[in-house]
């Protein structure tokens, strides 16, 4: 909001450098997205960037080429703490002293553990006003999946559900159904557009024998996708295996199935993929893994036995269901999650329309 004089807030100048982080959505993993501005004493912005892809420039080294000899004196507005260590690009700190700012004001610390405040105490240490907490909330949405992984080194799960009004999720147990209209399925497919990876168990991929492609929605780099399968039940002739040129699959089993069905992960890396043995079943430890694979963001599709799994260890972060006007009766393949407890449940919840369906989304946790 504005001043009461009508003049620009420092949350005004902050809201700006968070649409400008948006627009690196999909392409910045396993960094954050962020964004940044630089205003003149008098209100004058003249310099603002966005981090575009991990291993390019940070979004403070562009919005001070951007302004110049104007930067001295000036504010920067950062969405993320400015970071203080060398990595693929050299330490933003430097350049916002070298450039004689005077005022530093950011959204969060950055919890990597490089940073975690040294940005903060580099600028303060040079005669750097530093000013924390200015769209915090906006900006932790906006960061979760790199939050999550930062913090809790795993992936930011987001569990995706269709549902009929009646909490069925296909019309017949081992049935493809198809239970949401082609504004739902674009929908979703946005959602595939900007996460990491797909995440789906091996019934959905014998019953459904999906493609687990990105379609209809523009996707800059390579979708992973994950198959849970503690069975080694994944056909090496299933159709996601003719579509490796659209990212990676990965499936994810036990040392005791692989060591019993050595010919199956045979199969299955002469089909293209990549077998991940992990010591149990247990969904925390794969989540854990595809974490030092660089995932930070998976959706989890199904089927009703993953999602109840993870649903019931604690490890979904966000919600997105698909509702369809439609009873499906008895006969039906309920989820194995009470709906009602999961929505009634979540924060920051939207709804909307879409088509004839409605789509719910929400936080299981508390963002900040």
């Amino acid at each position: 909001m504005r001043s009461a004089n009508g003049a620009m807030t420092d949350l005004d100048y902050m809201r700006r450098a968070l649409r400008l982080a948006e627009r690196g959505r999909g392409r910045t993993t396993p960094n954050p997205m962020v964004g940044a501005v630089i205003v003149t004493g008098d209100g004058i912005i003249v310099g603002s960037g966005y981090h575009e892809r991990a291993g390019e420039p940070h979004a403070e080294i562009h919005a001070l080429r951007a302004a110049g000899e104007q930067a001295r004196g000036a504010t920067l507005y950062c969405t993320l703490e400015p970071c203080s260590h060398v990595g693929r690009t050299g330490p933003c700190v430097e350049s916002i002293v070298a450039a004689g700012m005077t005022r530093v004001v950011a959204s969060l610390e950055d919890p990597d553990p490089r940073v975690r405040g040294s940005g903060f105490g580099y600028l303060r240490r040079h005669g750097v006003r530093v000013e924390v907490g200015v769209g915090r909330v906006e900006s932790a949405v906006l960061n979760a999946p790199f939050l999550t992984a930062t913090r809790h080194g795993r992936p930011f799960v987001t569990m995706k559900v269709a549902l009929s009004l009646d909490g069925c999720i296909a019309a017949a147990p081992g049935e493809r159904t198809q239970l949401t209209s082609p504004q739902a399925v674009r929908r979703a497919q946005l959602l595939r557009a900007e996460a990491d990876a797909i995440g789906v168990g091996s019934g959905t991929v014998l019953v459904d024998d999906p493609l687990l492609t990105v379609r209809e929605v523009f996707r800059e780099r390579p979708l992973v996708r994950v198959i849970f399968d503690s069975r080694l039940r994944t056909p090496p002739t299933a159709r996601l295996f003719s579509t490796l040129s659209a990212g990676p699959v990965i499936v994810m089993t036990t040392e005791g199935m692989a060591a019993a069905s050595p010919h199956a992960v045979d199969m299955l890396v002469r089909a293209g993929a990549t077998v991940e043995v992990l010591p149990r079943r247990e969904l925390a430890a794969a989540l854990r893994r595809l974490h030092d694979l660089g995932i930070t963001s998976l959706v989890l599709e199904g089927g009703a036995q993953i999602h109840a799994a993870a649903w019931r260890d604690g490890l979904v972060d966000r919600v997105q269901a698909f509702i369809t006007p439609v009873r499906i009766g008895d006969s039906g393949l309920k989820w194995r999650i009470d709906s009602s407890a999961v929505l009634g449940m979540l924060h920051a919840v939207r709804v909307e329309p879409c088509g004839p369906d409605a789509v719910i989304e929400g936080y299981v946790h508390r963002i900040d």
